[in-house]
């Protein structure tokens, strides 16, 4: 298949329209037009819905679309591996994590890479779904678990645990449980058991919801939690590498906590060489391990 084509369908395709595609690949409608009707011709198959509101993939179109954009994915990696510099940290690096460790750990510590290396650009992709690597929604991964997905390195950072936390201001006002029964008197904050979120946390939950609690918060992830806490809502579950960033919280019932949690980070093997993944992950370690230290102070 002529390539010049696939790249017209793939922009079209991504845009839903001649027109926005046209924009982006400055050639005229019509000449969008044109080449979108010589593929469908080329293929004996219609690749496209014509619909006022734009464009919709026919199942056919779904097909070749997955297609290239594997192909897209592919080329963005060879020319960022192109573009690395044997002296200069550049460029973008799309790096996926939780929401939690994304908001509350990882974003904090940014300013102090962006101070060494101003010309990095982060797409810092936050969801609790594990991207493909392989397949390049993303070029590093911070996870929670250890990824399961063939040709990665991966690296184990930390091990974390979810605790309970309340501010000083709640504990005053409502008292301090003693035991997990005494959560009778008091609100907890926590995931929804049908988040997505690592399952130690969840069993936590699960744990500490198997006992009378009266009144509930639960959010969809642990900054939400943590606005619940700070806002003297009640307890909270969350995870243990906030407190440095947040000393003023107590812990409560210390008896009380996860199973221990992974924290992997992971790139393709493709990427091994990358300048801009390097500095990225020797930035992560560096700040795990100081942040490691000072816990044990």
């Amino acid at each position: 298949m002529d390539w010049d084509k696939l790249r017209i369908f793939h922009a079209v395709a991504e845009k839903g329209s001649l027109t926005h595609a046209g924009d982006v690949l400055h050639l005229s409608q019509s000449a969008v037009s044109r080449q979108i009707r010589a593929l469908e011709e080329s293929l004996s198959v219609t690749l496209f819905h014509r619909h006022a509101r734009g464009l919709i993939l026919t199942e056919q179109g779904e097909l070749l679309y997955d297609a290239t954009q594997a192909m897209v994915k592919r080329l963005d990696a060879t020319a960022a591996r192109i573009r690395d510099s044997e002296d200069e940290v550049f460029g973008e690096l799309r790096v996926t994590t939780t929401t939690g460790f994304g908001t509350l750990w990882l974003a904090p510590r940014l300013p102090a890479l962006y101070k060494k290396y101003p010309s990095l650009k982060i797409d810092l992709m936050l969801e609790e779904r594990v991207l493909d690597l392989p397949m390049r929604e993303a070029d590093v991964a911070i996870r929670m678990k250890e990824p399961s997905q063939a040709d990665l390195i991966r690296k184990r950072l930390m091990n974390i645990r979810m605790r309970l936390y309340a501010t000083p201001e709640y504990l005053a006002e409502h008292g301090t449980p003693a035991t997990i029964d005494d959560f009778t008197q008091h609100r907890l904050i926590c995931q929804h058991a049908g988040t997505a979120q690592v399952a130690a946390g969840a069993n936590l939950v699960a744990d500490l919801m198997a006992h009378d609690i009266p009144s509930t918060l639960t959010v969809n992830n642990y900054f939400g939690v943590l606005q619940g806490v700070l806002n003297h809502l009640g307890i909270g579950v969350l995870p243990d590498y906030l407190t440095e960033d947040f000393p003023h919280l107590v812990r409560v019932l210390p008896e009380t906590e996860s199973t221990e949690v992974p924290v992997f980070l992971a790139y393709p093997e493709e990427l091994r060489h990358s300048k801009r993944v390097s500095a990225f992950r020797d930035f992560v370690q560096e700040e795990i391990f100081a942040f490691r230290k000072r816990q044990q102070l």
